[in-house]
């Protein structure tokens, strides 16, 4: 059978990356930050302290998301940075220098680390990496115990914070949290965008298809692991400024890396904006029931385990399957401004 005539006309056929919707979204979202930017200004501390850790979870989520959404990297040992950026801070500050200056350099010291780590921990592959990384935790967490000034499990505490007054310091960190997360995220942003962003859809389809076309693929991992290990030992550093008490069993603990699998399943795996709706229902659901204890614990396990059997693309993934949405402009699309087809059956020729 062939086709003698096929009336098939496209007109108005568009690659866009920055849509009507992406727009209105990027201009909703700069006038969000300045009003988040001016909080201490006028928000009562309480809603300071919650809005700060917010933002500590948006940053993880949307780091394990990196590293496993994008890179095809699931780790159960990403609590192994946001404990090293924690004891950074205590150590650099107990060295004299300024606590919020100490602050963002432990955060790169952890990332210049993890750059031989990734080296070394991307030889795994699939289930040997998460394990490794587990592993990895557990083993840091010992050798931080070990440190004098650690006083082994019993902890410390971040004393230069004593300098400041508690609003001085209340504002100060939520300042640097809302930096933190603005840099990072923009830095994962413009990361996804680029060359390795395109990469890193090809190794997390198959990494061994994607090094037969000439993509680097230990290289772009190597990329998302520091990125994600900066982002993480930025959460803890965050985390160890606004509650000062640090304990190794706490920072390095497992159950910090179930919470970004939570977030990161209930928002959508593999998507910009999935992390973000997960880390604000798992934020709003701690508030509410977070007292509650080891039922909270259990009812956030069951309802990562209902996503992911009958959600597995998440609730975000799930409105991008339904609707049209795309806010943050990271890939592209296609579209039609007029499709119209008129096939007729004298169009078909035996």
């Amino acid at each position: 059978m062939s086709t003698s005539h096929n009336a098939f006309a496209r007109e108005g056929i568009s690659i866009q990356r920055w849509t009507p919707q992406a727009a209105v979204f990027t201009l909703v979202l700069g006038l969000l930050l300045i009003v988040l930017a001016c909080g201490p200004l006028f928000f009562p501390p309480e809603v300071i302290d919650r809005l700060t850790t917010l933002f500590v979870y948006i940053l993880l989520a949307s780091m394990w998301n990196a590293l496993a959404g994008y890179g095809g990297l699931v780790s159960i040992g990403q609590q192994a940075f946001l404990g090293l950026g924690a004891y950074a801070l205590i150590r650099l500050s107990n060295a004299g220098l300024n606590v919020y200056v100490a602050l963002v350099v432990a955060v790169l010291l952890v990332g210049l680390v993890s750059i031989p780590l990734g080296k070394l921990m991307l030889k795994l592959r699939g289930g040997e990496f998460a394990i490794g990384m587990w592993v990895l935790a557990e083993l840091l967490r010992l050798l931080v115990t070990l440190d004098p000034i650690i006083q082994g499990s019993t902890g410390t505490s971040l004393i230069a914070m004593n300098a400041y007054a508690p609003g001085a310091r209340r504002a100060l960190t939520y300042w640097m949290a809302l930096t933190l997360l603005v840099v990072l995220m923009g830095t994962l942003f413009l990361l996804l965008r680029g060359r390795i962003g395109a990469s890193l859809q090809a190794i997390r389809d198959d990494d061994t298809a994607a090094a037969s076309i000439g993509v680097n693929v230990f290289k772009s991992k190597q990329v998302l692991f520091i990125l994600s290990a900066v982002g993480c030992a930025a959460s803890g550093a965050l985390w160890l400024a606004a509650s000062i008490t640090f304990q190794p069993g706490s920072y390095f603990s497992p159950q910090w890396t179930a919470y970004m699998l939570f977030m990161v399943i209930v928002g959508g795996l593999g998507t910009f904006e999935g992390p973000i709706v997960g880390a604000i229902l798992f934020f709003i659901a701690e508030t509410y029931f977070g007292a509650t204890g080891v039922e909270y614990l259990i009812g956030l396990g069951i309802l990562a385990i209902g996503f992911a059997l009958f959600f597995p693309s998440g609730i975000w993934g799930a409105l991008e399957q339904r609707y049209p949405l795309r806010l943050i402009p990271i890939g592209y699309q296609l579209r039609f401004a007029r499709l119209k087809t008129s096939i007729g059956p004298k169009d078909l020729v035996e």
